[in-house]
C-alpha cells in the first residue's frame, strides 16, 4: 500500500468528525489501571482486528501492554510490514501516552464505521502500539499531577534511570566501522548487555528481536519538533556547540520527520515553546548530542527506522488541552504510519523457490543494509528513484535487480530476488 509523498494537512483525508465530537468530553489522563481497562475495552470493541500482549514487566511489576491492529492479529503475514508506536518512555512526558490511547480507539471506531483509508491501513499493515514504556515513572509523575509536576519528577523508571540513555551504545562501534569499512548494519551487542539495562529497556530490545519492525516513532514531550537520527555526535562536543550527525539514510529520515511535522497542526511552523526548528524538524545531534538513545539503537541494531516526536511544551499538560492536542496530532499519527509503505519490498528465494531468511539487502549508494525476515521477506524504505538492489546470503551467489520507486501515489515496488547456491 502506497499513499503518496504529498504532505497532508490536518483532517484533509480523515473521516470521523462524529467520533471526535462524541469522545471529546472523555479526554482524561489514565493511571495504570485505567490504561489497562481502556486497552482491553478497545480490544473487546474490535476483537477481530486487535490483540493485546505484554512484552514484559516494569521494575515494579506492571505489565508493558501492546495493542496490535491487523486483519490477522498475532500473525506476521508475508510481505506485510510491521510498525510500532512507543509512548511515555519518560514517565512525566504523558501526552504521547494519551494520544496513543486515542489513536487506538480511533482506529477501532473508524474501521467499524467503514473508513476506507483506515480499513486499508489495518489490512495492509501490522500495527503495534505501546502506550507506556515507563508505567512506574508515570505513576510517580501522576501522583504530583499536572499543576505541581516537576520537570524531572517521574522522568526515569522507579530506579530513577533515564530509559532513553539506557540502550547499548552502538554508535561508537558504528563510527569506528565507518573509518575501517566495517559492518554497516545490525551492530553486535556487547557482552553481558542484559545485565547492563533496565527491565523496561530489556523488554523493548527483546520485542525488537521478535518482530521485524520497519518503521517506528517514539513519543516524547517538552518541545514540539520531529527529531531524527543520529542522536549521538560523531565528534566530541565543543562546549556549547552541537554537530549534525547524518545517517546514510539522512534524506529519507528528513522526509519522515517532515511527514509528521507538516501533517501536524502547528509543528511545521517552526516557532514552538520558545525555540525555532526550521520546518519543525531537527537532526538529534544537531540539537544536542545524547548517547545510548532508543532511536539510534533501532537503526543500528534492527531493520527499523525510528524518529523521536516531541509533542508538547508542557510535559504533563492538563486534561483540558488533551482534546486540542489530539486534533492537532491525529492526521500526523496516521500519515506517519502510512510511510511504512514507501520504498520497496520483496522476497529472497533460492533457485528452488525456498525463501532465504537473514539475507542482506544492500542498495548501491546507501551504506546501510537491511536483512530479510525468517520467511524471506524484506522491506527497504526509499525515496522515489531508481536503485540497484543486491541480495546476498552465506552459501549463495549475490543477485542484483534494478528497481524503481515512483514519485507519486506509488504502490509497493515489489522485487523478488533469486539467488543460486554455491556448489
Amino acid at each position: 500500500m502506497w499513499l503518496g509523498w504529498n504532505f497532508v494537512l490536518l483532517g484533509a483525508l480523515l473521516l470521523g468528525l462524529n467520533w471526535t465530537l462524541a469522545w471529546a468530553s472523555n479526554f482524561q489522563h489514565h493511571r495504570y489501571e485505567e490504561l489497562v481497562r481502556a486497552l482491553f475495552a478497545i480490544q473487546s470493541e474490535c476483537p477481530y482486528i486487535t490483540r493485546i500482549y505484554s512484552i514484559g514487566r516494569s521494575v515494579e511489576g506492571r505489565q508493558l501492554y501492546v495493542l496490535e491492529f491487523s486483519d490477522n492479529p498475532g500473525i506476521h503475514e508475508t510481505m506485510e510490514p510491521e510498525f510500532k508506536y512507543v509512548g511515555n518512555m519518560h514517565g512525566n512526558e504523558v501526552l504521547g501516552r494519551e494520544l496513543l490511547i486515542q489513536l487506538s480507539q480511533f482506529l477501532c471506531e473508524e474501521y467499524r464505521a467503514g473508513n476506507q483509508r483506515i480499513t486499508r491501513l489495518i489490512h495492509d499493515t501490522r500495527i503495534h502500539i505501546l502506550p507506556s514504556m515507563n508505567p512506574d515513572g508515570y505513576e510517580v509523575a501522576a501522583s504530583q499531577g499536572p499543576e505541581f509536576n516537576g520537570y524531572l519528577v517521574g522522568r526515569g523508571n522507579s530506579r530513577e534511570v533515564d530509559l532513553n540513555r539506557n540502550f547499548p551504545d552502538l554508535n561508537t562501534l558504528k563510527y569506528y566501522f565507518e573509518k575501517t569499512n566495517g559492518q554497516n548494519h545490525h551492530m553486535p551487542l556487547p557482552d553481558n548487555w542484559e545485565q547492563q539495562v533496565e527491565p523496561e529497556t530489556l523488554a523493548v530490545i527483546k520485542w525488537m528481536q521478535n518482530y521485524n519492525f520497519v518503521l517506528s516513532a517514539n513519543l516524547h514531550g517538552g518541545a514540539v519538533v520531529a527529531n531524527y537520527p543520529f542522536d549521538k555526535s560523531r565528534d566530541s562536543r565543543i562546549r556549547g556547540k552541537s554537530t549534525y550527525a547524518a545517517t546514510p539514510d539522512d534524506n529519507i529520515f528528513k522526509m519522515l520527520a517532515r511527514t509528521y511535522s507538516y501533517a501536524h497542526s502547528w509543528m511545521h511552523k517552526g516557532w514552538n515553546c520558545g525555540d525555532f526548528f526550521d520546518e519543525g524538524i531537527t537532526n538529534g545531534a544537531s540539537w544536542y548530542s545524547l548517547s545510548k538513545g532508543m532511536q539510534d539503537f533501532n537503526y543500528l541494531y534492527t531493520n527499523c527506522f525510528e524518529i523521536t516526536l516531541e509533542l508538547s511544551c508542557d510535559k504533563f499538560p492538563p486534561a483540558s488541552v488533551l482534546s486540542r492536542e489530539w486534533l492537532g496530532n491525529r492526521e500526523a499519527l496516521v500519515s506517519y504510519l502510512e510511510q511504512v509503505h514507501h520504498g520497496i519490498k520483496g522476497m529472497v528465494y533460492d533457485n528452488n523457490n525456498n525463501p532465504i531468511g537473514n539475507a542482506e539487502i544492500s542498495v548501491a549508494g546507501i551504506n546501510h543494509d537491511v536483512t530479510s525476515g525468517v520467511g524471506g521477506d524484506y522491506f527497504r524504505l526509499l525515496l522515489p528513484g531508481t536503485y540497484s538492489v543486491t541480495a546476498s546470503a552465506s552459501g549463495y551467489l549475490p543477485s542484483t535487480r534494478i528497481v524503481t520507486v515512483g514519485p507519486a501515489e506509488p504502490r509497493t515496488s515489489t522485487s523478488s530476488i533469486f539467488t543460486s547456491k554455491i556448489i
